[in-house]
């Protein structure tokens, strides 16, 4: 684990483009950037696959920022039984509403699902605008609830997935789901088989059994985690 302090942060602003593109900095420009993650004690840990960055049970003051790599939002029981509810890549953040929750205690982990680097912020100061705060801490509270507004969205959404009583239903419904947000019948997902079985809360060999069927009965064609919908989707 290597941490790195906001002065080195600051200093390469114009080396982490995701900063500039990412939601919670939307409309702010070089100066406000610079004074925004001072103000939020931005520093940097790189982690590396499979490592813990957060833990259930455990309070947390900050808020993460994938700056490359990504992470899953996992749920475990005390039988050892993993879901996985969401997927966070480079751009997109975690645990904004325990930051701003003090002292409530996670109840998921964050795991790095690859070689991983973080950018931790802390939100709190955010919420503290006597005489109506700073322009750049109006445009920052502000985007912060949209990214919350649209995580809510997708918590949602595996909700739906989860709700069919067949895998084959599941399946469709997570694939069609991911046809429409990126726009074509063929597309990428960013879980492996045990994620994604973990996701849609199966088993993996029943899952790759389905997909096997749903292939072999015209429904879709797939490698790795490359897939294409070539048929008409009847759960």
């Amino acid at each position: 684990m290597v941490i790195t302090t906001f002065k080195i942060i600051s200093e390469g602003i114009g080396m982490e483009p995701v900063l500039e593109r990412c939601a919670l900095f939307r409309g702010l420009d070089e100066g406000d950037l610079t004074r925004a993650l001072k103000a939020l004690r931005a520093e940097q840990r790189r982690c590396g696959k499979n490592e813990t960055v957060l833990s259930a049970g455990e309070p947390t003051e900050k808020m993460g920022l994938v700056l490359s790599g990504s992470v899953t939002i996992e749920s475990s029981d005390l039988w050892g039984n993993r879901s996985i509810l969401s997927h966070v890549g480079p751009g997109q953040f975690f645990a904004e509403t325990y930051a701003l929750l003090e002292g409530e205690p996670l109840l998921v982990d964050v795991r790095a699902n690859e070689s991983t680097r973080i950018l931790f912020l802390r939100p709190k100061v955010l919420t503290k605008t006597e005489g109506g705060g700073e322009p750049w801490q109006t445009r920052v509270l502000a985007n912060l609830l949209g990214i919350s507004a649209e995580k809510n969205l997708r918590l949602s959404a595996r909700s739906f997935h989860t709700a069919p009583k067949t895998i084959r239903g599941r399946l469709m419904s997570y694939l069609y789901a991911q046809s429409v947000q990126q726009g074509s019948t063929e597309f990428s997902i960013p879980f492996d088989r045990q994620q994604m079985a973990d996701y849609l809360n199966v088993e993996r060999t029943a899952l790759s059994k389905e997909l096997g069927k749903m292939k072999r009965d015209g429904i879709l064609e797939y490698r790795k985690n490359r897939f294409r919908l070539i048929g008409e989707l009847n759960p």
